[in-house]
């Protein structure tokens, strides 16, 4: 297959390409998943972008190496590969090696032109309180907010990566967000929220 027909190819046929050899799928595929599975370990991780990388690294490493056993149609690669960086995370926030502290530098950078200085602290600000929030989920929350409400799965999709049922998603859904406007609630002056009506 050429490698501009790949641009239209589902992830799964991708790795039955690459499991055949096709290094290009390999490629395509990976431009697809990396930034994906990237984005959300560092949620998962409380911003801390190093740790972020070597779980994306090591979920596309363990989807190379099961790519001659993949089954097209028995899950997506995308579901298998959060399910993956889940478990990765977990195991490394358990081991205690990530930090947990979100600074200002965690937050992504905006593209020049648009917003002030002050515009662009303040996004910072919200970015880390986001972060820091999300943080002080417990983790299976935490996984069912960032999977919905960031990365935008379904809450079947989001079933099969937690490996849980469709209504304990959305009890966990339910209650992380709960969770976060409880954390998020007294800080919405400082970021900027202000109600411009205090007197009723």
């Amino acid at each position: 297959m050429a490698y501009d027909a790949q641009d239209i190819a589902s992830d799964e046929a991708l790795m039955v390409l690459y499991a055949n050899g096709d290094r290009q799928a390999a490629r395509a595929l990976a431009e697809r998943v990396t930034p994906r599975v990237l984005a959300y370990a560092a949620r998962m991780l409380g911003g801390d972008r190093a740790e972020a990388e070597d779980v994306a690294q090591e979920t596309l490493l363990r989807l190379w190496r099961m790519a001659p056993d993949w089954r097209q149609g028995e899950a997506k690669v995308t579901t298998w590969a959060y399910r993956v960086a889940t478990n990765l995370c977990i195991d490394r926030q358990r081991s205690g090696r990530r930090k947990g502290q979100v600074t200002l530098d965690d937050a992504p950078d905006l593209a020049d032109g648009a917003p002030t200085a002050d515009q662009r602290l303040q996004d910072g600000r919200r970015v880390a309180a986001l972060e820091a929030a999300l943080a002080e989920l417990p983790d299976r929350q935490r996984q069912a907010v960032v999977l919905r409400h960031i990365e935008g799965l379904t809450n079947p999709e989001i079933a099969a990566v937690m490996d849980i049922g469709v209504e304990a998603v959305e009890s966990l859904t339910a209650r992380g967000k709960r969770a976060l406007a409880a954390v998020l609630s007294g800080q919405k002056d400082a970021l900027g929220y202000e109600d411009d009506g205090h007197a009723g």
